[in-house]
């Protein structure tokens, strides 16, 4: 009951934490001067278009734009009634995208399953690449297995995301027949769920796979080798090792445990940085996720999409936070977490 009630409080703060942070993102795609209607605005008005003038400043009055910034906030929110009452994020209402003519409901809609599905991928790579290789070069230090792991690391560390996808695009068609861009074969792409479309979404998920997670998994090796090695050489260990203890048993049940506290930490960090990082990936592979739709919000000023997009990746890193949170109580119980004794 204990963990059960610590989990109640974190969801908690994590909903406290989100509205703060809507506020401060709000706040921050707001400081560019204009919006994307002045901006057309001020285009029409130059070409004497006044049709076009008259929908623009339509579209500002039905989506609260002529209000004072707090007021658009809270409508936004949905923490007041707008042109259309109580219609707001809360509410499901994501806003109107100006850029793409469309709600944001239906532009996102498809890709935020993909992204989601991508960057689950992603973070599964991660976890089971960094952790076998980490393990293995904590263990044996100072010998080839060690230098070739950290060789590997440094060069995922180093080699810029969207480069490795160019390579991995060329070589992975040409050698070994993968298919180019997009997360499924366009065949599928409005058909229902079946068995072929699974296929075709595994077989591209390959490339995005291996290239998204590339970076994360070598700095999280490093990470893990290092704690593994400074475990490695406490007085308890040499204890245990005195007493007979076999060596892999004397590993995982004790140095393991204690370096795996940070492993699982850093999965508050690990979604985010992902969806993130793997922005100019999506460009260049053309994966149907939210990362393209992102960067041209950002360009245009297209607030409803860029704030909304903004939030999912903000409710992402709180989930991942909050995850990490309570496994690390239930993994290490020298954690002391509220409530608890």
């Amino acid at each position: 009951m204990e963990i059960l009630r610590y989990a109640i409080y974190r969801f908690g703060t994590m909903l406290l934490t989100l509205w703060v942070v809507s506020i401060l993102i709000f706040a921050i795609i707001n400081l560019p001067p204009g919006d994307f209607l002045s901006n057309q605005i001020a285009e029409l008005q130059a070409t004497g278009q006044s049709a076009g003038v008259a929908k623009a400043e339509f579209l500002r009055t039905e989506y609260a734009l002529d209000k004072p910034l707090w007021q658009q906030y809270m409508i936004w929110m949905g923490f007041m009634p707008g042109p259309h009452g109580f219609s707001g994020m809360i509410q499901g209402n994501f806003g109107w995208s100006f850029e793409f003519d469309a709600p944001v409901s239906e532009i996102v809609g498809d890709s935020l399953w993909m992204t989601v599905l991508v960057n689950l991928a992603a973070v599964a790579f991660v976890y089971m690449v960094a952790l076998p290789l980490g393990v293995l070069a904590a263990a044996r230090s100072r010998t080839w297995v060690d230098y070739t792991s950290a060789f590997v690391g440094y060069l995922g560390l180093a080699t810029p995301n969207f480069l490795l996808a160019l390579i991995l695009f060329y070589y992975g068609h040409r050698y070994f027949n993968l298919p180019i861009g997009g997360l499924m074969d366009p065949i599928y792409e409005n058909a229902p769920m079946s068995w072929d479309k699974v296929k075709s979404i595994l077989l591209h998920l390959i490339v995005p796979t291996f290239v998204i997670g590339t970076s994360g998994a070598s700095a999280m090796m490093q990470r893990l080798r290092a704690n593994m090695l400074d475990e490695l050489g406490k007085p308890y260990v040499e204890t245990a090792v005195a007493k007979g203890l076999a060596p892999s048993k004397m590993l995982t049940k004790y140095p393991l445990r204690v370096a795996f506290n940070p492993f699982v930490a850093d999965i508050g960090n690990l979604l985010p940085s992902m969806v993130s990082g793997s922005v100019l990936v999506s460009v260049v592979l053309g994966l149907q996720t939210i990362g393209p739709d992102l960067l041209q919000a950002l360009k245009s000023q297209d607030m409803f999409l860029s704030g909304f997009v903004l939030m999912f990746v903000a409710l992402l890193t709180l989930i991942g936070t909050m995850v990490s949170d309570v496994l690390l109580v239930l993994l290490d119980p020298r954690i002391r977490y509220e409530g608890r004794k």
